[in-house]
């Protein structure tokens, strides 16, 4: 089967940000994906519409992604690593199980997207909108998350239980209401973040139960109501954080002692 001319893959565009990326139009991706192909390294979909789409198993790497509209997609075992999908909008997209490792997301819109298992390492989600996602499981070593919003929405909280958090950065974060259930914060940078209750679904504690937060850095957080139940702080900074309300019972205090309430 011939392929229309209109929808050749063009190797050249004078509009162009990225040097050496190739354009290419939706139409001719989800063409030649039918066709068979899922290695996709490098190409230009900058401002595409790809909602809704169902690609799975495809290569990324390296794509520019910048703004593309991406809503409600199914990107599921996709691998975006070193991609820009800077301010992309990925709203109840399927990430699951995605390799989004070095991948540039700053300002993007990821609310009620599924990111289980999703790999993140060192990738940039500096004030990203995660706001009842998915994250369980996921891996986001050495992170940036700087002022990204991971409230829950009125109808669905933002899921971190056992994610790998560790070294990442949510200074300035907002995780009010957010589930962290036995999630790695080793080393992570929590400065300043919002921990604590959320005036959303019957101000709902953050949950941060069994987290380890070992040498994490939580200066002038704000955890107002949060649960820190058998949480291990061993080594954390708390200097200025706000523990009003908050549950510690048999939690690791940075000194090493248990806390007993007593």
């Amino acid at each position: 089967m011939a392929m229309p001319e209109q929808l050749f893959f063009q190797t050249q565009s004078p509009k162009l940000r990225h040097t050496g990326i190739a354009h290419l139009t939706a139409e001719t991706l989800i063409y030649r994906y039918t066709e068979g192909e899922r290695s996709f390294q490098r190409v230009n979909l900058q401002e595409s519409d790809l909602h809704g789409v169902c690609l799975h198993g495809v290569n990324f790497n390296q794509a520019d992604l910048r703004q593309a509209r991406m809503g409600r997609a199914d990107f599921s075992r996709v691998s975006f690593r070193e991609a820009d999908l800077s301010e992309a909008i990925l709203w109840g997209a399927d990430l699951s199980e995605a390799d989004l490792s070095q991948a540039i997301l700053r300002e993007a819109d990821l609310s009620g997207a599924k990111l289980r298992y999703a790999k993140l390492a060192r990738s940039n989600l500096s004030k990203a909108t995660l706001s009842g996602a998915n994250l369980s499981h996921a891996r986001l070593l050495s992170a940036s998350l700087f002022e990204a919003d991971l409230r829950p929405t009125s109808d669905q909280v933002t899921d971190l239980g056992y994610a790998i958090l560790s070294d990442s950065d949510f200074c300035y974060a907002n995780l009010s209401g957010a589930i962290l259930h036995q999630a790695n914060l080793d080393g992570a940078k929590l400065c300043r973040a919002h921990l604590n209750r959320t005036l959303q679904q019957g101000m709902r504690p953050t949950d941060l139960s069994r987290a380890s937060l070992q040498g994490a850095d939580l200066s002038y957080a704000d955890l107002t109501g949060a649960i820190l139940r058998e949480a291990n702080l061993k080594n954390a900074d708390l200097t200025g954080v706000v523990l009003r309300d908050v549950d510690l019972q048999g939690a690791i205090m940075p000194d090493g002692s248990i806390y007993t309430g007593d």
